[in-house]
């Protein structure tokens, strides 16, 4: 059951044979659909920059394990993902120490930071960093399950798959992340 396209699996067999031209041709295809959706996951056009670089040096590292049995984003994706969920280990590391260290220094609590989303397709950059504040309130097993859905188009059965949960768990996720993000978005004034 081979589901890659015939194109991206011509391109794979290009770069295996040597042609690192055929791998940009890939990269060009989905870079900004990786980026984009990274940077929500994230809440850090930075780190989603980071992220997806590493995801794709990666995965040109890792293509000759690549089977076939799912679409080439979606293996890239997963990569993606993974990379994605140790850059969030290493930033609460580092904010943690940061949080100790501004503490131990000043006595006081550090002010916390708006993240900056321009490349979500919202209205204003307003509207933009408010939804990213909400996303980013939600915990990590709900904010992804909701990004993976609304804005990636994953179907459950796919995240599923890629966050090695069972169907029902996806679905509650998705049920109370939304209803969540609907209470965070409801508390915040609007400036449309």
């Amino acid at each position: 059951m081979v589901i890659v396209n015939a194109d991206d699996g011509r391109l794979i067999e290009r770069t295996l044979a040597g042609d690192t031209q055929a791998f940009g041709e890939l990269v060009l295809r989905y870079q900004d659909r990786l980026y984009g959706t990274l940077t929500h996951l994230l809440g850090s056009v930075h780190d989603a920059h980071d992220v997806a670089q590493d995801a794709f040096i990666a995965a040109f590292d890792k293509l000759d394990t690549f089977r076939q049995e799912s679409s080439f984003y979606s293996w890239l994706f997963r990569i993606a993902y993974h990379a994605a969920v140790n850059n969030r280990r290493k930033q609460r590391r580092h904010q943690h120490l940061s949080v100790e260290g501004q503490r131990e220094a000043t006595g006081a609590e550090p002010a916390e930071s708006r993240p900056n989303d321009p490349a979500a397709p919202l209205e204003s950059l307003e509207d933009q960093q408010r939804v990213q504040e909400a996303l980013n309130e939600l915990a990590p097993e709900f904010r992804d399950v909701l990004i993976f859905k609304e804005l990636e188009g994953l179907r459950y059965e796919e995240i599923a798959v890629l966050l090695e949960i069972p169907l029902g768990t996806v679905r509650s996720r998705i049920h109370r992340a939304r209803h969540e993000l609907k209470e965070k978005l409801s508390r915040t004034p609007s400036t449309g």
